[in-house]
């Protein structure tokens, strides 16, 4: 063919590095502790009652293309309950194909092309995805280090916007580095937002992966935010079912109908069973929610203390399922390639059987060269086995 055989929208989109480590992990037999995904099944009830939704013939065909009304009844009712944040579930709720859809439905409904959308890096990598298949323009602004997490400098945040900006994407818990949004930090980008007339799209699918009595905030509840806010969550991190692909949306009226206009022509509705069995498990007590918490902050306590006696200095996460760790601290120890996460990511099954994610891939400058991600959302004895491994490392 003499023109290009691909959209010049896909440059750079290749198979994603989780793909890749993934399947590294697979040839080589090693612990996979770089993809985000648990490796049990969340509560029986939530499963039986997809069984007993597919049994009843409750979705088994097309369920409506905003979603099941029992479960953007749900979806409602959590946000009242969780962050009084009331919703109409017929006008300001849509059910989408996971959370990734929400996200990329958002930016195709919102972004016009060379508009301009701030994300806050390291940041997830459908973001620039979906920015590029919007023909948007993806501005970086970048988490920086601070001895206690990665924090937002509000100035750089400002700088970063012009009359071309539109959106930002915003992520709390935050993916790759376990940080979590601060109330002040939300005030500055919710003021800026409103000063700069900007929509916000967030994505908070971690809400309830969250540690050390810390409280979620979504920004949505701050002065002026939810005309021009679209919040994204979804039932795969809360409730360990990540096949199910159930998430949703919530925002004003006028925001929902927009992205509904997009949705309805990517996947139009999905999984019909599931939503049954995601309303039920929206209605749970807080019990399960706190008794999620207390088990994966154990999880993040046992790694946390097992990467620094490997020889690495992880940088303890206030929610997810992620722990970012700087592996420069290895080379002292006389481990090789240390300087550079890809490289050291994609040598370290064949050093000790454990597959990370280097965090460069989430970045469009150099700082996060020297970072790996770790997931801890896995059963206790292998993430004992884990360290383990990664010990030797440095014995």
């Amino acid at each position: 063919m003499s023109r290009a055989l691909f959209s010049r929208r896909l440059s750079g989109l290749d198979t994603t590095i989780f793909s890749e480590m993934s399947a590294l992990a697979v040839a080589t037999g090693s612990i996979n502790l770089g993809q985000g995904f648990p490796d049990t099944d969340g509560p029986t009830c939530i499963r039986e009652a997809a069984v007993e939704a597919i049994r009843r013939g409750w979705g088994n065909q097309y369920p409506p293309a905003a979603g099941i009304p029992e479960l953007r009844d749900a979806v409602a009712r959590h946000q009242e309950h969780w962050y009084q944040l009331p919703c109409d579930p017929d006008s300001e709720v849509l059910v989408t194909t996971g959370a990734t859809e929400a996200v990329a439905a958002a930016l195709l409904a919102f972004v016009n092309p060379g508009d301009e959308v701030i994300v806050l890096e390291p940041y997830y990598d459908s973001y620039a995805a979906g920015i590029a298949l919007a023909d948007g323009v993806r501005v970086p602004v970048t988490l920086h280090a601070d001895g206690d997490g990665f924090g937002l400098n509000l100035d750089e945040l400002r700088a970063a916007v012009t009359s071309r900006t539109r959106a930002i994407v915003l992520n709390t818990p935050h993916n790759p580095t376990g940080g979590v949004r601060t109330r002040e930090e939300l005030a500055g980008i919710a003021e800026l937002a409103c000063e700069r007339d900007l929509i916000v799209i967030t994505d908070e699918v971690y809400e309830h992966l969250i540690f050390d009595g810390r409280v979620h905030l979504p920004i949505a509840t701050f002065p002026g935010m939810w005309d021009r806010t679209v919040t994204i969550s979804s039932a795969g991190k809360t409730f360990s079912y990540t096949g199910w692909k159930v998430g949703w949306l919530t925002g004003a009226p006028r925001l929902v109908a927009a992205v509904r206009s997009v949705k309805q022509y990517l996947t139009y509705a999905g999984s019909g069973p599931f939503q049954y069995a995601i309303a039920e498990a929206l209605r749970l007590p807080d019990s399960h929610f706190a008794s999620l918490q207390a088990d994966l902050q154990h999880k993040r306590d046992l790694l946390v203390a097992g990467l620094h006696s490997a020889g690495f200095e992880p940088i303890r996460p206030a929610g997810t399922y992620f722990i970012t760790a700087d592996i420069r601290p290895l080379a002292a120890r006389g481990v090789p390639d240390c300087k550079d996460g890809q490289v050291f990511c994609r040598a370290l099954p064949a050093m000790c059987g454990v597959v990370a994610i280097p965090n460069s891939s989430f970045y469009d400058s150099t700082a996060g060269t020297h970072y790996v991600r770790f997931s801890f959302c896995k059963r206790n004895e292998i993430l004992h086995e884990a360290v383990e491994r990664l010990q030797t490392l440095t014995s």
